[in-house]
């Protein structure tokens, strides 16, 4: 039925290729750079639409349509003259004036589409300043679109979730390049810091066939900062009372006419010990890292070009475990528990990009990656180890069939890689592996420029170890009236399962690991594999002449084999395929208004309904809250130099009870329902430098036992894995940013 239902919308797409008049162009700024989400429409008409990520846009054209008005925010606004369908390109300016503020005063620091046809949003980087955003895991405080937990009481480290379902099934891109797969997911998401990101794009439900077969809640996608458009030099400095301490700076230089590059350097110190609550374990980890990037940029006006090139090395340790416990005495005995994570990375990339000078519509690019990813590892008397080396690469030409309402993109794709893993306690069987994947793709998209977009998409792979398969998907988009669209979308995901990386903070516990091997060519078990299903209904209006939307979104991930890891048996963890269902429900609705000029809110309640049939029956997802509500305000002072301002936010987070597993009787069946509430002060003193101090955690709500066992942790009861809530209580932090431009 899914096979014959997208035929059917193949066909029905195709039969509606016939001619229409269009003006096709291409927006860059003064360095050449495309500029992505420029509106871009016919003056004193509705007709508009906005730039995609190569600078290019298509708009019906009548010959009574003569100006033609181009916009961005920071840059000036222009009126051009049109008398003819030559392709239009036009270069913007950036704006100095206080024309920019009241331009900049409509742009939302993060922003839902209500032109592109799958269900997006964009996080900028005004949005990331609302919170520390130390790292990339931490950027997402203030999204209801993102549910942020900790993973363990030992590493402090967050993981995200959307949909109900957790960061594997998420697809992690880096300007769209897989980035946190294979050994990077368990701390992958602290390796990018918060001033490295320049905006993020968050995508709900099956994402494009382009990205790869991998994706099944959704996408994430991240864009760095640009050598060209970034600080010259930019420094921030942050301090906590947790005795985090963190350093960034950047520097960019243009070396010549076509080629700019840029130094980005961060570290992060944490070498203070805190037990709060007095169980003789750290309630932060003692960590260090180093992470350096450098990043080049080359553009060629005159003949389309654009490329980037990236190297980065990074170096991370981090030691949890009992307060007295020291590495060089204590490591490898049962005296004093501990444990120590060293990771050390490298990773290179790529990027290509041309675009046909006379047909702006039509672009082609090429991008490859290289990683190396080394962690050595022990938890107590558990060692694990894994390298990972991974290489990626694509190409991608896009064009259009007849005119610019009928688009596609074609392509190809290649993966490799090479696994080592060791576990001390399974020295049988061997766990390497090696794994590649060949793939080509096809994505047909149409858009009328009125009220109705579709993209269909279909790629085909053959894996080593996974055979060959085809992946569908399939998104659309209606505007049934003004300010209002209404989103679907279906698409198929498949992936291998990284049991041991994906889930580490199980070792530091002393349940037995058994793995139920069923023949599989990935640990014994089979691929994991999952059909989304989703709708979404965003609506904008005005409340008092203030501008708000509301939107709803549903959806279900429906798997037809997951990798079930069953840690109902508190003397155990078992890994297996799926016997029976696993459905994953998700209900969201989210408001934001605009209360006065510079004071916004946003409010979100999610309901989830996550349940998978384990060996003791069907039972709701461990650890996942049913209700959840969020609210966020933020107001922004101004002066009428807009030199200077303050600038106030506040997140609050109330989290519903959780099923807890099994722990015969040492915890009750279901959590507390709790709240979280985060603020924010920073003071601008001039455009180069400003202030910033905050609290998380305010009412400073700590998990009670949050260790089972703590006084005996190599006893038979020892367990760190049952976390729901906060383990440190309240922080307190400050910190200070500087920048020449």
């Amino acid at each position: 039925m899914r096979k014959n239902f997208i035929i059917s919308i193949f066909l029905l797409i195709s039969l509606s290729l016939f001619a229409q008049e269009e003006l096709q162009g291409v927006i860059k700024d003064n360095n050449n750079l495309e500029i992505l989400g420029a509106n871009v429409y016919w003056l004193n008409t509705s007709v508009g639409t906005t730039t995609n990520e190569t600078g290019t846009f298509s708009i019906p054209y009548k010959k009574e349509y003569q100006k033609l008005v181009i916009s961005f925010v920071g840059y000036k606004t222009d009126t051009i003259i049109v008398n003819s369908l030559t392709p239009v390109r036009h270069y913007l300016t950036e704006s100095n004036t206080l024309e920019e503020v009241a331009v900049s005063a409509k742009r939302n620091s993060t922003q839902r589409s209500y032109l592109q046809t799958q269900n997006l949003v964009t996080i900028n980087s005004d949005e990331l300043l609302k919170a520390a955003c130390c790292n990339l895991s931490e950027s997402f405080e203030t999204n209801p679109s993102i549910d942020v937990n900790f993973s363990d009481a030992l590493t402090g480290t967050k993981q995200i979730q959307m949909l109900g379902l957790t960061s594997p099934y998420l697809l992690i891109t880096q300007e769209n390049i897989p980035s946190i797969r294979g050994a990077a997911q368990a701390f992958g998401l602290t390796f990018t810091p918060g001033t490295w990101v320049e905006s993020i794009q968050i995508t709900k439900g099956a994402g494009s066939v382009v990205n790869g077969f991998e994706s099944i809640s959704g996408q994430i996608n991240t864009e760095l900062v640009k050598p060209s458009t970034n600080h010259k030099f930019y420094l921030n400095a942050y301090g906590a009372v947790g005795g985090r301490l963190e350093f960034n700076t950047h520097f960019n230089q243009k070396v010549s006419e076509k080629w700019q590059t840029g130094l980005y350097v961060h570290g992060d110190y944490r070498g203070e010990k805190f037990d709060k609550n007095n169980d003789n374990f750290l309630d932060n980890p003692l960590a260090e890292q180093i992470n350096v990037m450098n990043r080049w940029q080359y553009t060629d006006a005159e003949k389309g070009w654009v490329s980037f090139i990236n190297f980065r090395y990074l170096d991370d340790s981090k030691q949890v475990g009992e307060v007295g416990f020291d590495p060089e005495e204590d490591k490898g005995s049962s005296t004093v528990w501990g444990s120590e994570i060293k990771t050390k990375r490298f990773d290179t990339s790529v990027k290509v990009g041309y675009v046909f000078p006379d047909m702006p519509f039509q672009n082609m690019g090429f991008q490859a990656a290289y990683s190396n990813h080394k962690q050595d590892s022990y938890f107590g008397l558990r060692d694990y180890n894994i390298q990972h080396q991974s290489f990626y690469s694509s190409f991608m030409f896009s064009s259009i069939i007849g005119d610019t309402r009928n688009k596609f993109k074609t392509g190809a794709s290649f993966t490799y890689d090479n696994y080592e893993e060791f576990i001390s306690e399974m020295l049988s069987p061997n766990f390497n592996r090696k794994e590649n994947s060949v793939g080509a793709f096809f994505e047909y998209a149409y858009d009328n420029a009125d009220n109705l977009s579709v993209t269909a998409g279909v790629r085909l792979d053959h894996h080593n170890l996974l055979g060959t398969f085809v992946t569908p998907r399939l998104h659309m988009r209606y505007v049934p009236w003004g300010r209002a669209v209404l989103r679907a979308s279906v698409g198929r995901g498949k992936r291998s399962a990284n049991i041991f990386a994906e889930n580490q903070q199980l070792f530091a516990s002393s349940r037995a690991i058994t793995i139920e091997n069923t023949g599989g060519n990935i640990y014994g078990l089979d691929p994991e594999e999952a059909w989304n299903y989703g709708v979404s209904f965003l609506q904008g209006y005005k409340l008092f002449g203030r501008k708000g939307d509301v939107t709803l979104d549903f959806y279900q991930t429906n798997f037809s084999n997951q990798v079930v890891v069953d840690w109902e048996n508190p003397k155990e963890i078992s890994f297996s395929n799926l016997e029976g269902q696993s459905i994953a429900n998700s209900f969201q609705i989210e408001m934001n208004q605009n209360i006065i000029p510079y004071f916004n809110a946003r409010f979100s309640y999610k309901f989830y309904d996550v349940s998978t049939d384990y060996k003791s029956g069907n039972l709701a997802k461990a650890l996942q809250a049913k209700h959840r509500f969020f609210a966020n305000v933020s107001y922004e002072t101004k002066t009428e130099e807009r030199d200077a301002s303050w600038k106030f936010d506040v997140t609050y987070n109330w989290i519903g009870e959780q099923r807890l597993p099994n722990t015969n009787n040492q915890l009750p069946t279901y959590s507390d329902s709790y709240n979280l509430l985060n603020t924010q002060i920073t003071k601008v003193f001039s455009k180069k430098f400003e202030m910033y101090a905050g609290a998380e955690n305010i009412t400073n709500y700590k998990q009670k036992n949050p260790i089972l066992g703590s006084d005996n942790p190599f006893g038979a009861n020892f367990d760190t894995t049952i976390i729901y809530a906060p383990v440190f209580g309240s922080n307190f932090y400050a910190g200070l940013r500087f920048k020449i431009d």
